[in-house]
């Protein structure tokens, strides 16, 4: 607030939304900020007979209140604790954002922050030959989360599907399948992942396996025919079973460049560091020595590629293909070091200029006793959970009031957007660094702080709305401003002004938990408006159904940001 700025002298204020909205609609804890730093010169009143943080407080508050360009949006600004600035927004202002949420509708909330800025997500990457299991959930939904955060931001956001589908893991599934001489025209995804468990439980016994599986993989890399041949099948099994869990989880990623992509690509990578003097030999290997790191492998001894190097020409490839602002790489924790890695080789190449990259680590789906493993056959189909999620819902949409009217097949669509959603919800509600333990019931939470919850809250505004007799078109400038605003419907008014600062908030920080937690907060307070106050047929119809559109408005568009679809009816 540059008010605040102006007051203290101060070029960066931090200023909060208070969880208590008798706290006001924004706080600031600059006085006890700026007491610990005494002595301090800058300020624009005496401070000589300041003894507390709560003095300071009153005397910065002395200075805004002389402000007046504030005083046209602030009510009142107020200290209250030991320091904390509290400001008040006047009605007029909470008014004029009920009405450019009802005329902005679904495009509220978004800016042009990033006009002209380009944005890279790399997000969901499942490896080929493997099942798409309830691992691979948080990097699809937290990136596809991003890439619609951003979007709505003006950003042009890339998203890039970088398949996992070069590597050793191919080198066993070649030996596994030349071994046992199997067609490949009777493989599926199910049957290449049991192959792949099955190698490696006898590699636990005999790790010269591994030797083999290296040796095909190499082989895949010298272009030999059957090795590419039995490849690109394996691709093309995997590939379409993806495809069909993104058609049912609604995802929709812009590009699929698999590691293989950047076969060709890599030479140069190599020879750029190579020319930079920044390789050297080890142990038959060539690496990359790193400040503080561990030392990166480029090469392997036997003259194969690593993820690292694939990545690195996969970076290169992105800076110049699409130049962009800023590459989010939405990857699980546990690659913090290669990625660390690849950032700091970035920045000896003088890749990182003009740009920022970022690692959004995103913690593990795991089991109570452990970590997931694909390579133990420990896993969990996200299809089978997907399933059960429709199945639970449908029990839902039986018993709610608002599904009266719909048909069979209509309850049926509804509990796919119900159960799927609430899926994703339960992950994105979520920190992405935080770990999630799997259990069936958590994972299907159907009330309280879900997607369901917020789905009902919106079907049910929208229900209001369908019974109101309102025939006045828009409901634009329905709010009298001499109309008494209650309690509940200040708490509504003051929340709407804060939904476009949360998208905002939670892009910058790759948090979409933000929003979750702001959409669970509002619908809580219209339920509670709801249950308090009616609203068709009150003295004060037309504005309360005017903060009834709004507030389904906001649901709806958060939601939809988060990936989840907000039915009518439910």
């Amino acid at each position: 607030m540059r008010s605040l700025q102006k007051a203290t002298g101060e070029k960066s204020v931090d200023i909060q939304t208070p969880e208590l909205g008798e706290q006001g609609d924004y706080s600031s804890n600059i006085a006890m900020q700026l007491f610990s730093q005494f002595p301090i010169s800058n300020f624009q009143f005496p401070i000589k007979d300041i003894k507390n943080p709560r003095q300071l407080a009153e005397k910065i508050v002395e200075k805004l209140n002389e402000d007046k360009d504030l005083k046209k949006i602030v009510d009142k600004i107020e200290v209250a604790g030991p320091g904390f600035i509290n400001f008040w927004l006047k009605k007029e202002v909470l008014v004029s954002e009920l009405t450019k949420v009802l005329s902005e509708a679904e495009k509220y909330g978004s800016s042009n922050l990033g006009k002209g800025k380009t944005v890279v997500i790399d997000y969901s990457s499942p490896n080929i030959a493997k099942r798409f299991g309830i691992g691979h959930l948080r990097s699809t939904i937290i990136g596809q989360a991003l890439y619609n955060l951003y979007s709505f931001l003006d950003y042009k956001a890339i998203g890039d599907n970088h398949l996992g589908d070069w590597g050793t893991q191919f080198g066993v599934l070649l030996a596994q399948i030349s071994n046992i001489k199997y067609q490949i025209s009777n493989l599926t995804i199910d049957k290449l992942e049991e192959l792949y468990v099955e190698f490696n439980k006898k590699a636990e016994e005999n790790p010269r396996l591994w030797d083999e599986a290296r040796n095909w993989f190499k082989k895949l890399e010298e272009g030999d025919k059957d090795a590419r041949k039995i490849w690109k099948e394996i691709v093309e099994i995997s590939v379409k079973d993806f495809e069909r869990i993104y058609d049912v989880l609604g995802i929709n990623i812009d590009n699929a460049y698999g590691e293989s992509f950047y076969e060709d690509k890599m030479p140069q990578a190599i020879n750029l560091l190579r020319k930079k003097g920044l390789t050297k030999k080890s142990e038959g290997a060539e690496i990359v020595e790193l400040s503080k790191l561990t030392p990166a492998i480029l090469v392997k001894s036997d003259g194969a590629t690593t993820y690292y190097t694939r990545d690195l020409a996969t970076l290169k490839f992105r800076i110049q293909e699409w130049n962009p602002d800023l590459i989010i790489y939405e990857v699980g924790s546990e690659q913090t070091l290669h990625f660390r890695q690849l950032f700091e080789t970035a920045k000896l190449l003088g890749l990182d200029k003009g740009r920022r990259l970022i690692h959004v680590a995103h913690g593990l789906i795991r089991f109570k006793s452990g970590k997931m493993s694909t390579r133990r056959g420990q896993t969990i189909k996200l299809e089978d959970v997907l399933n059960e999620a429709t199945l639970r819902a449908k029990k839902i949409i039986k018993a709610s009031e608002t599904s009266r009217g719909l048909s069979n097949n209509q309850q049926v669509e509804v509990a796919k957007v119900v159960g799927i959603g609430a899926i994703k919800y339960f992950d994105l509600m979520h920190h992405p660094a935080s770990d999630i333990i799997f259990e069936w019931e958590k994972m299907f939470v159907l009330e309280g702080n879900s997607a369901p919850y917020l789905q009902y809250t919106y079907a049910r505004c929208q229900s209001v709305l369908r019974k109101a007799t309102f025939k006045g078109g828009s409901l634009q400038g329905t709010y009298n401003l001499n109309q008494k605003v209650n309690k509940e419907e200040g708490f509504l008014l003051r929340a709407f002004v804060h939904f476009p600062e949360v998208i905002e908030d939670a892009a910058k920080n790759f948090s979409p938990n933000l929003v979750c937690n702001y959409l669970f907060d509002l619908a809580q307070k219209f339920n509670t408006f709801y249950n308090n106050h009616r609203i068709i047929g009150s003295d004060q119809e037309n504005a309360r159904l005017a903060i009834t559109s709004a507030t389904g408005q906001i649901l709806k568009n958060g939601l939809k940001l988060l990936g989840i679809d907000t039915p009518e009816r439910m």
